[in-house]
């Protein structure tokens, strides 16, 4: 009786974690669709790439601001109340791009408001699911959900191309406020309430982070967390239009049937089983030695794959499949680890504090990247984005050191 209870258990968390992967994927249809769309309104704003990286990056920021209250207060609050309120703001904030949005400043503003929603969902939705699992379950399902970010984020790219190709670029948008607003009636359909939660009797506030900062094993995989976004956020934002210099430099690929953001979405679907494999090595051989073999690996080829823009067709492709892959490799690795890694009262504080840092790096990543093009010779330049890419690769290869240091003195 209590082996069957147990595997009904299971199969209901599965259903949940595949309720929440889904909707997690409706919600980023906003994620990329500025990114993707860089190569056509770039020309039609006249924005430089320091611009076009501010938009980009303003997202996260919008992100990195609000995760802290949004995260910390599911230690308190049921998670899907925050979780419902965000897709409704990601819906409207897609919405009032595509309508209102007419050039750097009106896209800053709602993209901030889309990256607020972004930190309702994305790690709101993780804690909704940790809170809803058992200890045992919640490694594995925790490395899946993180990897279906790199799915939603591939899909936006693909969503946002595909409907700027049939209607124009805004109905990326309207696509994007339509995925926000059916996961919100996914969640609310099928995901049940908590019971609210009594404060627990403690001298620390709820958004006192000491704690958390002293939890070091916790912190080392938060701050390689941040030195992994720079990599990933950097290269998902201008993926797009490094492939459209691609194409300028081979011919053979411009005359061929594949569009720049359908190959930018196959290589970052790559990052989906990835991401998951990655994990499962984690676990096998030792999560910090795993991360850091997959940052070095990752790191390298950043250093060298944006001054292969005009290399063979054969070496260029297996890079990029290559680094789409170990570039996500120790994405859901490192998430879990911090999970695993926090203690239970002060989850939600970890997790708001993991994203902060994390996506407070994915801010500042695509402004970089867009700053190195601007002071090399613009995005028609393969000395511009070998550099750009170069320094996104130093920043992932900061990763392993940190590991190394307070991940030793913590234990992790």
């Amino acid at each position: 009786m209590t082996q069957a209870s147990d595997r009904r258990g299971g199969a209901r968390g599965w259903v949940l974690v595949a309720l929440l992967c889904a909707t997690q994927v409706l919600g980023m249809l906003n994620n990329a669709a500025f990114p993707a769309l860089i190569p056509v309104l770039q020309p039609l704003w006249g924005l430089s790439g320091a611009e076009a990286g501010w938009i980009s990056g303003i997202y996260y920021a919008g992100y990195a601001a609000a995760v802290p209250l949004l995260v910390t207060v599911t230690d308190r609050l049921d998670a899907r109340r925050v979780y419902l309120a965000s897709c409704l703001l990601g819906g409207l904030a897609a919405l009032g791009f595509a309508f209102l949005a007419q050039g750097l400043w009106t896209a800053m503003a709602f993209r901030v408001l889309g990256g607020i929603g972004l930190a309702g969902t994305y790690m709101v939705g993780l804690k909704l699911l940790s809170d809803r699992l058992d200890e045992g379950r919640r490694p594995r399902a925790v490395a899946v959900y993180t990897a279906f970010f790199g799915i939603g984020a591939s899909l936006s790219v693909l969503v946002a191309g595909e409907a700027e190709v049939l209607a124009g670029w805004p109905a990326a948008f309207y696509s994007a406020a339509f995925g926000s607003f059916l996961a919100f009636a996914l969640v609310a359909a099928f995901v049940r309430p908590l019971p609210l939660k009594p404060a627990p009797p403690r001298r620390e506030g709820l958004f006192d982070f000491r704690p958390v900062l002293r939890n070091r094993a916790a912190l080392a995989y938060t701050l390689g967390y941040a030195a992994h976004i720079w990599e990933l956020f950097g290269f998902r934002a201008w993926l797009v239009a490094f492939l459209v210099f691609v194409f300028a430099q081979q011919p053979a690929l411009a005359a061929g049937p594949w569009t720049p953001t359908q190959v930018a979405t196959v290589i970052l679907l790559l990052g989906m089983p990835a991401s998951i494999l990655g994990n499962e090595i984690a676990t096998a051989f030792g999560r910090r030695r795993a991360i850091a073999g997959f940052m070095i690996a990752s790191g390298a080829i950043s250093l060298v794959i944006g001054f292969l823009a005009a290399a063979p067709l054969w070496l260029l492709g297996a890079l990029l499949v290559i680094y789409g892959c170990v570039i996500m490799a120790d994405s859901g690795a490192l998430t879990a680890g911090t999970v695993i890694a926090a203690t239970p009262e002060r989850r939600g504080a970890t997790m708001a504090l993991h994203s902060l840092l994390g996506f407070g790096s994915g801010f500042v990543a695509p402004l970089a990247f867009g700053v190195v093009l601007d002071l090399f010779g613009g995005s028609g330049a393969g000395l511009a984005w070998g550099l750009a890419f170069a320094l996104m690769g130093l920043g992932v290869l900061t990763g392993p050191l940190i590991l190394a240091l307070l991940g030793r003195r913590g234990g992790a």
